[in-house]
């Protein structure tokens, strides 16, 4: 299968560089799959699930949150704010946050307040669901 570059950027790490054979990404309005030679794009990436799969057919699962992808002449550029391996994942830290924005939407809040509030208790729930549903590879 052709592979094609791609370079995963987080805000305190470049979390994978290399090739790679496929790659599967969170948007705004569903997932979307990239091959070698895909057309030129620049898509807005949402919270949750990253897949790679890498020029040797390894699979690579991770949590990221909101950020972009550019894809430019074949090749793949994401930047987001954090990029997470499930084994990475703190389970209580996610927990506690969930916790803390599930009260504060219970309280009166500006609409500022009320989408940072959002933001934070989707990246809480995915970091959640990422860790459990690959909580088995962890033992």
């Amino acid at each position: 299968m052709s592979s094609f570059n791609l370079k995963v950027i987080a805000s305190d790490k470049v979390f994978f560089d290399g090739k790679c054979q496929s790659l599967t990404a969170p948007l705004y309005d569903g997932k979307i799959g990239i091959l070698a030679n895909h057309s030129n794009a620049i898509m807005a990436v949402e919270t949750g699930e990253l897949k790679i799969i890498d020029e040797n057919g390894d699979e690579i699962e991770a949590f990221v949150s909101t950020g972009f992808m550019e894809i430019l002449n074949g090749d793949v550029t994401i930047c987001v704010i954090s990029a997470e391996l499930p084994e990475d994942i703190d389970e209580y830290r996610a927990e506690q946050a969930k916790e803390r924005a599930e009260e504060e939407l219970r309280q009166e809040l500006s609409i500022r307040e009320y989408y940072k509030t959002t933001a934070s208790l989707a990246r809480a729930m995915e970091r959640i669901k990422v860790k459990k549903k690959y909580e088995h590879m962890d033992q």
